[in-house]
């Protein structure tokens, strides 16, 4: 089995908010990042899929297509917005890392999917240099 991951990159705000809670709750869980003025990140998004390489191409999946889904369907729609307002797939959401990255799941997997014949195996949003998660979509 080959592993490949290809890089992405954008930028968006969010607030992490409860709307059931307090204002005090909301500060007290969630800190500066439940400001009501928003906050931003410089998101790094990795895909890796799993597959064996073809045989005519040597290629798991071919990385253009890989890049123009995921700027498609998740970049475009992510990039320079705010997630809490502007992102239809996060309505109704926690604006959360966590949440962000399984809703790239339910997306791209079965996309990826469409265009080879390799799998998705991994997502990995950075949101800061230190803080980020990883979804195999358990």
């Amino acid at each position: 089995m080959v592993y490949l991951s290809r890089l992405e990159h954008f930028n968006a705000a969010h607030k992490l908010y409860n709307p059931n809670w307090s204002e005090e709750r909301n500060k007290e869980v969630f800190g500066p990042c439940s400001n009501q003025n928003w906050h931003g990140h410089n998101y790094e998004l990795i895909v890796t899929v799993k597959g064996q390489p073809d045989p005519e191409t040597g290629f798991v999946i071919d990385l253009k297509k890989l890049s123009n889904l995921i700027r498609e369907q998740i970049i475009n729609k992510v990039d320079h917005k705010n997630l809490n307002l502007d992102v239809p797939f996060m309505q109704g959401k926690l604006a959360s890392t966590e949440n962000l990255v399984m809703e790239f799941w339910r997306i791209l997997e079965p996309l990826i999917s469409s265009i080879s014949s390799a799998k998705l195996h991994c997502l990995k949003l950075y949101e800061t240099p230190r803080n980020f998660v990883e979804y195999y979509g358990e």
